[in-house]
């Protein structure tokens, strides 16, 4: 077991809403991340706009994948001393604009000096019909959305002093949150990818107490990249046409690749946490 797992297995049996993308309490959805220079993020990478509008955009992934509509945000942000009133603006920005594009109001948080700037958001959300990891049935098709592969191999690249694509999902996140919400009725799990596929079926595994079998080989590099911010879910063979007809509506590539069974599974993904 992993530090972060084992830390987080010292409340589990205080607690009933620990074990999804967010706490879902009596329809609401609580999801909180934490996107900390050099060590989500080095500074020379990102514009402070970037940097705050992923901050966001990661944790409303999380509302999403749970079939919850983002409402509120409290902002926790560390500043450093030296940045300037352009600079806050600049960053402040940031939050503002995706805040509007999910129709989310900033309801407050906590400011501190640092001499990094780390940045915590927690996300209030509401759900009617929320989707968690562990709703995976015996049977079921196992999917994700868009490509898998490149985020890895853009913080490759970052790390090695080289440039990225302007729009690579490193950067931003490209979140489906229409798509998902008119076809949730036909999923039965779900969660998003932000630790890699692998790591991700470990924990749908665990909740839901099932297997994969696997109609392919998958590549490390799809297997284990992670900051990819796609969907994976769950749902029964007999909804398949409709999804599809719905992905192919809002523009989404769908990728099933698997169908759960009886057992267990187990990520051999190289552990990036701690």
């Amino acid at each position: 077991m992993n530090k972060e797992d084992y830390f987080i297995k010292q409340f589990d049996k205080n607690s009933s809403f620990i074990g999804d993308d967010g706490a879902l309490v009596d329809n609401i959805v609580y999801s909180n991340d934490a996107f900390f220079e050099d060590v989500h993020f080095k500074k020379n990478w990102f514009s402070l706009k970037q940097i705050a509008r992923k901050a966001m955009l990661v944790n409303i992934s999380d509302a999403i994948a749970m079939n919850a509509v983002p409402k509120y945000a409290l902002l926790t942000v560390a500043i450093p001393k030296e940045y300037t009133k352009k600079d806050i603006k600049e960053l402040s920005q940031g939050f503002l604009e995706v805040a509007e594009e999910y129709g989310i109001e900033i309801i407050g948080g906590d400011t501190i000096s640092n001499i990094k700037l780390d940045i915590s958001v927690t996300i209030i959300s509401k759900t009617n019909d929320a989707k968690l990891r562990g709703g995976i049935k015996k049977d079921d098709l196992i999917c994700y959305t868009g490509d898998l592969g490149t985020c890895k191999k853009d913080l490759e690249k970052l790390l090695a002093g080289k440039k990225i694509s302007k729009k690579s999902k490193f950067y931003e996140p490209k979140l489906k949150a229409d798509f998902f919400y008119e076809v949730s009725k036909y999923v039965n799990a779900a969660m998003d990818i932000s630790d890699g596929l692998f790591f991700e079926l470990e924990r749908m595994s665990k909740q839901s107490k099932v297997g994969f079998k696997f109609f392919d080989d998958i590549s490390p590099e799809i297997a284990c990249s992670g900051e990819e911010y796609e969907l994976l879910f769950s749902f029964s063979p007999k909804n398949i046409n409709k999804i599809e007809e719905i992905a192919k509506k809002h523009d989404v590539i769908l990728n099933i690749f698997a169908k759960a069974n009886k057992g267990k599974f187990r990520c051999d993904c190289k552990n990036h946490h701690f």
